[in-house]
């Protein structure tokens, strides 16, 4: 028989982990910025609150008061989440004023202060998700508005032009300018791929996996505010399945699959010389090269090589390569992973990827074809198993 004394009942034993998990969420995750991102973050509010309040100060003369506490929340959205939604452009400058234009109207017209400022942030809340301005530091505004003593009071709606509407406008200015010195994308945008013929269907790249409209559909069903944009987040996921995808399908390099025996064009040969070549070797591009150093200075199609309309197939007849080559092209290294190029390569529409060195000299090409053939090699199907 067994001697095992019994276990205790199971509410002694689950209690307390249930207290230790609802504990532990009052302790969010570790801010993932790095060193050099905390330092601009802490020298940009240090730059902006200074520089808003000694010129606020000197613009406004005598007036009092001329700068206000809930600046120094801004800052903190402006210069240490600058791609939060809360920190953009019109969250401040419609949330601030939106706040404080609220927080007069309830302190004038409701005798109890506590009521009026209850009701002004309530109500600047409801109007900021409206009109899509949410801005926390707002709420300090239409606080302030009530409980900001004699010289406030006698401001009246004058507050929300001064210092309200200054001080916003000096600390968005402060922060466009720092943040995009110091390297930061801000305000914070999203360049979205386009189809790259024209068409109305959506790029390669968002014909299998989620979509956005199954990202949009996702987020309403949870229904609550997420502070991070919706093309961040999609960013995100998208970098997360490339990873992923390494991880199971091997890291192979551009190197590894570059055909080295390549077909080009001298920036100064003739348009005849380029059309020979791209006939020649019933090629649809070349790579441009610079005459001694072999640089990639651009890309040669047969649409290039054609007058008027491509449909008439009119062959252009003198001229030189680099009069009519395209000069912005998309190039990889050589220990640059592969999978790195799937959206260049379908979303943009590129169907020749140059592979230069260090120099900007070419040293390889990677076709679409080269690429679906890595991918699909036994080699890399059977690391996912």
């Amino acid at each position: 028989m067994s001697t095992t004394p019994p276990s205790p009942p199971a509410t002694l034993t689950g209690q307390p982990a249930r207290w230790r998990d609802w504990l532990a969420a009052f302790v969010p995750m570790p801010v993932a910025a790095s060193s050099r991102e905390r330092l601009k973050s802490c020298l940009g509010a240090f730059l902006a609150l200074g520089c808003t309040e000694w010129i606020s100060r000197h613009l406004l003369g005598g007036f009092n008061p001329w700068f206000i506490a809930p600046m120094g929340a801004s800052a903190v959205l402006l210069f240490a989440v600058p791609s939060s939604p809360l920190a953009q452009p019109w969250s401040v400058i419609g949330g601030n004023l939106l706040a404080a234009l609220i927080g007069v109207a309830c302190a004038r017209w409701i005798p109890d202060p506590g009521v009026a400022a209850a009701l002004a942030v309530a109500l600047s809340i409801g109007l900021m998700f409206r009109l899509h301005c949410l801005h926390p530091p707002a709420g300090a505004i239409a606080i302030t508005a009530v409980f900001g003593g004699p010289a406030v009071t006698k401001l009246g709606f004058g507050f929300v032009v001064m210092p309200v509407a200054v001080n916003s406008m000096l600390m968005l200015l402060l922060a466009l300018a720092f943040n995009n010195l110091v390297g930061r994308r801000y305000p914070h945008r999203h360049h979205a791929p386009a189809a790259s013929h024209g068409t109305s269907d959506p790029p390669p790249s968002e014909r299998v996996g989620f979509t956005r409209a199954d990202l949009d559909a996702v987020l309403a069903a949870r229904g609550e505010y997420l502070d991070i944009e919706r093309d961040d987040l999609e960013e995100i996921l998208v970098a997360a399945g490339q990873r992923a995808y390494r991880r199971h399908f091997g890291d192979v390099r551009c190197g590894e699959i570059m055909s080295r025996d390549m077909v080009t064009v001298r920036a100064d040969q003739r348009v005849s010389d380029a059309w020979a070549l791209l006939r020649r070797h019933r090629l649809q591009a070349l790579p441009v090269v610079s005459p001694r150093q072999r640089q990639l200075v651009g890309m040669v199609s047969m649409t290039d090589l054609l007058i008027g309309d491509p449909g008439r197939g009119e062959q252009r007849r003198d001229g030189i390569v680099r009069d009519v080559m395209l000069t912005e092209v998309p190039s990889a290294s050589i220990d640059q992973p592969i999978v790195e190029l799937a959206g260049a390569m379908s979303d943009g529409g590129w169907h020749l990827m140059p592979v230069v060195d260090d120099h900007k000299r070419l040293i390889g090409l990677i076709t679409q074809s080269d690429l679906l053939a890595a991918l699909l090699k036994p080699g890399t199907q059977a690391a996912v198993h």
